[in-house]
């Protein structure tokens, strides 16, 4: 009874998740407009989605941004946990307690603080404003990332360096940097991701003719949103898929080949 009653409820959770996608990706090989009436399977949306520059326009500004962003926040949040680590126990907890408070700043605050920020200081507002916005608040991401990987890996392994003859850059480039390699990649995706998603600080800081996904599909909203976005958004998501298949195969690959060298006696 409690297996089928398990079963039961993890089959609501995954239709909860995923029924609205899937229902998204039908809609998207629907020929006609409307959402509620199917008039044949059909490629007419895609084909229009990339004839639409418009659209186009908005997947390079989102992507570009992100992955612009997204590699300076890793650099900037590195660096930071580095100078972090420098000072003491409750110098530690007090720059820490400040690089929290933007994670719980509500992100209309923080969207329109930096877009009075950059009007002040005789900034206009295009593409350049909306990467210095995500820049600034994926930061805070980083350094959560990187921090716990940091603070394991001690500074016993780079004083062993130096002691063996290598400078303080070399040291930190071969020692430091691959060790806590995990939470660099995981600030990276996770400032990448939220790049992407983002919408009330992209809104507030993008200035007139600049639009990210999130902003193109708010401004459509008003007018009715074009099936353009469901084939969009169904690339999207299949893209995303097949990273992370591709991902887990290396991963598991990698992990198998470890199995074996630890398995394999040793002459």
């Amino acid at each position: 009874m409690r297996k089928a009653i398990r079963g039961i409820y993890l089959i609501i959770i995954l239709l909860f998740l995923y029924l609205p996608i899937v229902t998204l990706i039908v809609l998207s090989f629907n020929e006609s407009k409307s959402m509620f009436a199917w008039r044949g399977f059909s490629l007419r949306w895609y084909k229009e989605m990339f004839n639409d520059t418009t659209m186009l326009s908005a997947v390079w500004n989102t992507f570009s941004i992100a992955m612009v962003s997204a590699l300076l926040a890793t650099v900037i949040g590195v660096l930071a946990c580095v100078g972090i680590l420098q000072f003491g126990k409750k110098g530690q907890a007090f720059l820490l307690g400040i690089n929290n408070i933007p994670l719980l700043n509500a992100d209309i605050v923080t969207g329109i603080s930096l877009m009075l920020a950059f009007i002040a200081f005789g900034f206009y507002l295009n593409w350049g404003t909306v990467l210095l916005a995500h820049i600034t608040f994926s930061i805070p991401y980083v350094i959560l990332s990187v921090m716990p990987k940091l603070k394991q890996l001690g500074v016993s392994n780079y004083e062993a360096a130096l002691d063996l003859g290598a400078s303080p850059l070399t040291a930190f480039w071969k020692v430091v940097i691959p060790d806590i390699r995990p939470g660099i990649v995981s600030g990276f995706l996770l400032a990448f991701t939220m790049s992407v998603d983002d919408f009330v600080v992209t809104h507030f800081t993008r200035g007139a003719g600049i639009n990210t996904i999130s902003t193109l599909i708010y401004s459509q909203v008003k007018v009715g949103i074009r099936p353009t976005l469901f084939a969009l958004s169904t690339i999207i998501f299949v893209v995303v898929m097949a990273v992370l298949v591709i991902a887990n195969r290396g991963s598991s690959r990698q992990s198998s080949r470890n199995d074996f060298f630890l398995e394999t006696p040793q002459s």
